[in-house]
């Protein structure tokens, strides 16, 4: 696949067996350019599945092979409640931040506080001082 500029617009790529680019065929034509159907790469015949490279045929005949040649067993999953399951606490004892310094973060800034805040460090007559 070989891709040359549009001779149309002369910004866009395109492959070499069209006439336009995208763009220039959109502008033209109000619609966008047909996609080329992809081809199953096992069996080259039949379209790909979306989001697929195989088609639907090829796809359903390597699933079965998968189950028939592992023999999985099927997995019995307890029902367990929340309330049996164990609690995730985090454990915050580790000492990356010291005790005063953690109430200070996890103190709450009203609005007021934080416009004076930043009055405060944008004021020009401190720096003239």
């Amino acid at each position: 696949m070989v891709f040359v500029k549009c001779p149309k617009c002369e910004l866009n790529y395109m492959d070499e067996n069209d006439k336009e680019c995208r763009v220039c065929y959109r502008e033209i034509h109000g619609t966008d350019m047909p996609e080329e159907t992809e081809l199953c790469t096992v069996c080259n015949e039949a379209p790909v599945m979306p989001g697929k490279d195989v088609c639907a045929f090829c796809f359903k005949e390597m699933t079965s092979e998968k189950v028939a040649s592992e023999d999985i067993e099927p997995i019995s999953v307890e029902d367990e409640t929340v309330s049996t399951m164990d609690e995730i606490v985090p454990d915050n004892s580790d000492g990356e931040i010291p005790e005063p310094e953690f109430r200070e973060i996890d103190k709450d800034l009203s609005l007021e506080e934080l416009e004076e805040k930043e009055e405060d460090a944008n004021d020009p007559e401190d720096e003239d001082n």
